[in-house]
Order: structure tokens, then sequence, then C-alpha cells
């Protein structure tokens, strides 16, 4: 049984925190920067660029890339030969606080939904654990900024629905948040499980690499049918009209009842921040 202290996993969610917010993902940045190629109307070119040189100002002198630093979304792998010496959810929580505070992040986190006090520290973070065989720990820090957030829907559709159920609302959802998320966006795509399984999916599709290809043929597919789709809806990089309004789209999905087709569409801004860390 190996044995981790709480201390050390504070320090690391605390560096997370911090990396994630002035660093944007390598994977995201290739395909700002390939869309930005493409792009053949100059206006939404010109906004792809001062994307570009916003998130590199921020790596250069240590700000964030964005305003809203976000709720933190920490996806934990916990092997089951590891043993945490303390107490597991209060030392990420600790390392929320204290990234949140030396690395000068806003804080957003309200106590309560209707009384809105501000907690003052980011906590709590929104903590997701699976059990996963092995002896090692895996944090993936991920903030989520509530721009793109509010845009995000989930359906209840009918089996009947089928595949173009799917299409019609994923497409729906982002034809509905227009420019509020802060395009070029990222579309994550939860299919099956149940309600709330679902929309866990979607969460966690923001995770894959976003030049990544679905290794289910039929879904590469249907990601790249919905990915041209969105384009085609002119939205385009700050609602500013172009080809890009999506960098990426991503589907995840599980084993779901023969009477149900759960389909949760979670939406990020350009600024998908993520890091993962093993310990």
């Amino acid at each position: 049984m190996r044995e981790l202290k709480a201390e050390a996993i504070t320090d690391f969610v605390k560096r997370m925190c911090i990396t994630a917010n002035y660093k944007l993902p390598d994977d995201v940045r290739r395909r700002i920067a390939l869309c930005r190629n493409r792009e053949d109307w100059e206006s939404a070119a010109a906004t792809l660029g001062k994307i570009i040189e916003n998130y590199e100002i921020a790596e250069r002198d240590s700000v964030p890339i964005c305003q809203d630093t976000g709720v933190v979304c920490v996806f934990v792998e916990i092997g089951q030969d590891v043993r945490v010496i303390g107490d597991l959810s209060e030392a990420i929580n600790e390392g929320v606080r204290q990234g949140y505070d030396e690395g000068y992040l806003r804080k957003s986190v309200v106590a309560d939904p209707l009384q809105r006090i501000n907690t003052g520290d980011n906590t709590p973070a929104m903590i997701y654990y699976d059990i996963v065989s092995g002896d090692k720990l895996k944090i993936t820090v991920a903030p989520k900024g509530f721009g793109s957030e509010n845009m995000s829907r989930i359906a209840m559709l009918r089996p009947s629905d089928g595949i173009d159920g799917v299409k019609a609302f994923v497409i729906k959802a982002v034809e509905e948040a227009g420019a509020n998320p802060c395009p070029p966006i990222i579309v994550s795509v939860g299919i099956g499980g149940t309600f709330d399984k679902a929309a866990l999916l979607a969460k966690k599709a923001l995770l894959l690499p976003a030049d990544q290809v679905n290794e289910d043929p039929f879904y590469a597919k249907l990601e790249d049918e919905l990915l041209e789709s969105i384009n085609t809806l002119g939205i385009g990089p700050q609602g500013f009209g172009g080809r890009t309004t999506a960098l990426a789209v991503n589907i995840l999905t599980m084993p779901t009842h023969i009477a149900g087709l759960p389909v949760a569409v979670n939406i990020n801004c350009h600024v998908a921040r993520h890091v993962r860390e093993e310990l």
C-alpha cells in the first residue's frame, strides 16, 4: 500500500491552479493557430490573432489568460493501492485556497446559490472521484468560467430521435449560445448513461485533446459532421462572424437504458484550461 501525505497534494493543486490560469494547453493553441490560418474572413482572422496575442502575454507575464478564473473542477483518479494520510478533499480545497491567493486569481464562488455571499477563497472546488486500479493518484485541475458553463444544455431524448435528434440538439445549443461563451468554443457532448452521467461525460469530454480523433470511427465521423455544421452557423470568433465558431467537438458515450437517450452539451470558451499531474 502506497502512502501519500495530504500536504503534498495541497502543494500540487496550488501549483496546478496557477499554471492552468496562466498557460493555455498546447493542443488548444494548435487548434487556434490552425483556424486562424484557415480563416478567410479578415475580421475573424484578426480576432484569432488577438486571442493568440492574449494567451502569449499571459504566459510571458504570469497573469491570468481571462479575468474569469472560474470555479475549480478537480478530477481525481485514485488507485486502490493508495492511502492518503489526511483528508483528501480538504487537501484539494486548501490547494485551491493557496493557489488563488498566491496567483492573484479572482475568487468567484458564492457559498449559497441564492444568498450569494462570496466564500472569499474560491472554494469549494467541484471534485469528482474515480477509483481505479494501481498505486497512483492522478489529478486534473480544470478552472471553468461560467460565461461558457451557463450555455450548457441537457436533454432526455427519445431513442427514436436517434442520431438526427442528437445532431439537432447539439447544433441548437450552440446556435442559442451565440457569442455568449466567447467563441471559438470547444463543444463537448455526453451521450448515454442517466441524467447526471450524461452531464459528467460532457464535462469530462472537455479534458480530451482538442486535436484528438475519436477512436471509434462512428463517433469520429459524428464529431466531424457536428464541427462542420457548427462552423457554418457564421457566429465566428467572439461573435464577429467567420468560419471559426468551434475549435473542436469531443464526444464521450456510455451504455444507457433501452427507453432513454440522454444527451448533454458542455461548452467551453477558447480558454479551455486544464492541467493534469500524477503523484
